[in-house]
């Protein structure tokens, strides 16, 4: 076996142990993704508000357009 076989090996048995420690039920988002999430959701709330006043804005009604031939 090739030293670095033999040592992707020593790494990868680590992790192996590693992850026999690591408890799924105690893993928790933490303070970095409640701000994350905050963020995205005071984002999307200002994206919409300018949605609205923007469509409230448009006029749905044709203009009449002016006839060449009229003039």
């Amino acid at each position: 076996m090739s030293p670095s076989t033999s040592l992707a090996l020593t790494h990868a048995s680590g992790l192996v142990d590693l992850a026999k420690e690591f408890d799924e039920n105690k893993v928790t988002p933490g303070v970095l993704g409640f701000l994350v999430f905050a963020v995205l959701g005071v984002a999307v709330w200002m994206l919409m508000k300018s949605m609205t006043r923007r469509i409230g804005k448009v006029s749905f009604e044709e203009q009449p357009s002016g006839d060449p031939k009229r003039s």
